[in-house]
């Protein structure tokens, strides 16, 4: 499955702005909020009596790679600009990157 994250709000400027994601999947919208909380009662529900431990964590790098990816290539590679976009420090954004190979 594919999925297509579009904003729904645009305000300016854009370091300001406040933004609903959404993504559409076969024909529908869902708030990404609500993707991510699909996704963890999923998990909760293939527990099957386990104990569920780290999810916080498991979260975390399931979506920050892809995130990183996605700002990157948006920003033509640019390390400065993705930090900025993502409201993070530049050092912040090249120790993700080391973290996740990503070059």
């Amino acid at each position: 499955m594919t999925a297509i994250i579009t904003s729904t709000t645009h305000n300016t400027p854009v370091n300001t702005y406040n933004k609903e994601f959404k993504v559409r999947r076969e024909n529908a919208e869902l708030p990404l909020r609500d993707c991510v909380r699909h996704a963890v009662d999923a998990y909760f529900k293939n527990l099957n009596g386990h104990p569920g431990e780290g999810l916080y964590a498991l979260l975390l790098s399931e979506i920050e790679k892809p995130l990183l990816e996605s700002v990157m290539q948006h920003t033509g590679s640019n390390q400065s600009r993705s930090a900025e976009v993502l409201g993070i420090s530049r050092s912040t954004m090249r120790k993700k990157l080391k973290h996740y190979q990503i070059d």
